[in-house]
């Protein structure tokens, strides 16, 4: 049951969390999900591999990078050097150039000529890489081997537009993409060899880690998998599976298992956005939350001289900052007796937005009541 003597927006918002939070919890084990294993691990070793490379991007409609921008005047420089033309620095304009970093991953199982999609970014004071097209760019792994390159015009889903003093801007332009704007020049050697995997999980978890590798010995006999701890299970292929090791992965990513999901509450402050996992527990909890409004506001003010005075014009800042605190406490008493009517009839009653249950929930934990992990973001 819970006392409520006043419908307060955030208290209201906050019924709807705890009694989410204890239906979901009662409910755990049915709304688990059977998921494959294939799609909650990865073999180790293969991984997907970082490239980057720097290059140029040219074409663009006065919206490239200043002569401030040293480093793309010298590049530009450079490269033209290299096709036979002799330029200085100061003679290159850079309005319709840009220097940027050039982004892509590699697969394991990437083949030579496979495309890949790329990112673009720029490093300069461009305003915007629309209708621009990237010059054939290397790129790099961490060890400074070249494994692709890239070439071709950017795709940017904004734009930045001015003039007269005015702007106005759409997402992100200053950032493209590419969709198969590179192409593989080098393998990575991901050859399966032996008869023995190691699985890593996507979230270690004990009880997954041993639902695994329980499925896996049912299905294959007992000690084909052994789970070493929460993210490892080390399997070896039976004698007696005679179609190889590909075979064998693709039967073992295609087993079910219901994973273990940890208890745990998100939270993002910038956005205001509480996310809670399905088997979030609480316990009996008291909560007084006062509503709390704080207004600033700041006018600027002119002092103007009297006419023939040795005066100056001055300009002066007015801040005011009100605080309104509601005079009423509100106190709700929340235990485990709520049902889904309860949840409804607190969701029906009021809308409201959840910055304040933000801090409610850290103080709840704080007190022990929160039986989950708390993340903040």
């Amino acid at each position: 049951m819970f006392i409520l003597k006043k419908r307060d927006t955030s208290i209201i918002f906050l019924i709807i969390i705890i009694s989410a939070c204890i239906l979901f919890g009662t409910a755990a084990a049915a709304n688990n999900p059977v998921v494959e294993i294939g799609n909650i691990t990865r073999i180790k070793g293969q991984r997907v591999n970082q490239l980057i490379g720097y290059g140029i991007v040219v074409g663009l409609n006065g919206s490239g990078d200043s002569n401030r921008s040293q480093a793309t005047v010298q590049s530009v420089a450079n490269m033209l050097q290299n096709f036979g033309v002799n330029v200085t620095d100061s003679q290159v304009a850079s309005q319709n150039i840009a220097a940027v970093m050039v982004t892509a991953e590699l697969p394991a199982v990437a083949h030579n000529g496979d495309p890949l999609d790329i990112t673009v970014s720029s490093i300069g004071d461009a305003d915007s890489l629309m209708g621009g097209t990237l010059l054939l760019t290397p790129l790099q792994a961490p060890n400074g081997e070249i494994y692709a390159s890239a070439q071709g015009p950017i795709s940017v889903g904004g734009y930045s537009v001015g003039g007269g003093g005015n702007s106005e801007q759409m997402n992100h332009p200053t950032v493209g993409k590419i969709p198969g704007g590179a192409l593989v020049e080098k393998e990575i050697s991901s050859t399966l060899n032996g008869k023995n995997l190691t699985y890593v999980l996507s979230n270690p978890n004990f009880e997954t880690a041993s639902k695994i590798a329980t499925t896996i010995n049912s299905n294959f006999g007992d000690g084909t998998a052994r789970a070493t701890n929460a993210s490892t299970i080390n399997i070896s292929m039976p004698d007696n599976f005679n179609y190889g090791m590909v075979d064998f992965i693709a039967e073992v990513n295609g087993l079910q298992v219901t994973p273990a999901i940890e208890a745990r509450v998100v939270i993002d402050e910038r956005t205001g956005t509480v996310v809670f996992s399905h088997n979030v527990r609480i316990s009996t909890v008291a909560v007084a939350h006062g509503n709390l409004s704080v207004s600033i506001t700041t006018e600027e003010q002119v002092s103007q001289p009297p006419a023939f005075s040795e005066g100056e014009t001055t300009v002066t800042e007015d801040v005011q900052i009100d605080v309104e605190q509601g005079q009423e406490s509100n106190m709700l008493i929340v235990s485990q007796e709520n049902t889904i009517e309860d949840l409804v009839t607190a969701l029906n009653a009021i809308g409201a937005t959840p910055r304040d249950i933000i801090s409610i929930i850290q103080k709840i934990d704080a007190a022990g009541a929160l039986h989950a992990e708390l993340e903040i973001q």
